[in-house]
């Protein structure tokens, strides 16, 4: 009998917006994500310092504190982290920011509003078969 394994794929959620927030935690648990919510830049970063390396990272660009391209160059000059993929999920969505993100590290971009399916479809691309 093989061995069966529960790992549900963990995933920072940096998002600062209520509702959108809720949204996701509720689109991401259902497809059977854990889920750890940062309300803000400072609190991304913090949680880079204190947490194990997630499966993902779900990050808004506009954020208090810190942006997320500030917490996306955090994240990636952190060993432990620095090979996390990274979804930018955004309503900015001006070229300059895609391209800077993208360029700084970014695995992939999302505009808001963004499609459900479409999200989880983006997500599983980087967590392999198994997700």
């Amino acid at each position: 009998m093989e061995p069966t394994t529960n790992h549900k794929p963990a995933v920072l959620m940096v998002e600062d917006e209520e509702d959108t927030a809720s949204l996701l935690k509720f689109l991401l648990e259902r497809a059977s994500y854990a889920v750890v919510h940062a309300k803000d830049g400072r609190q991304a970063r913090e949680l880079v310092d204190t947490l194990s390396p997630p499966d993902i990272i779900l990050l808004d660009v506009m954020l208090p504190f810190f942006t997320g391209l500030q917490v996306l160059a955090y994240i990636r000059s952190n060993r432990a982290w620095e090979k996390v993929p990274i979804v930018m999920l955004t309503a900015d969505g001006s070229e300059h920011d895609i391209t800077r993100a993208l360029e700084n590290g970014a695995n992939d971009y999302i505009l808001k509003p963004f499609n459900p399916r479409e999200l989880a479809s983006r997500l599983k691309r980087f967590l392999g078969p198994s997700a």
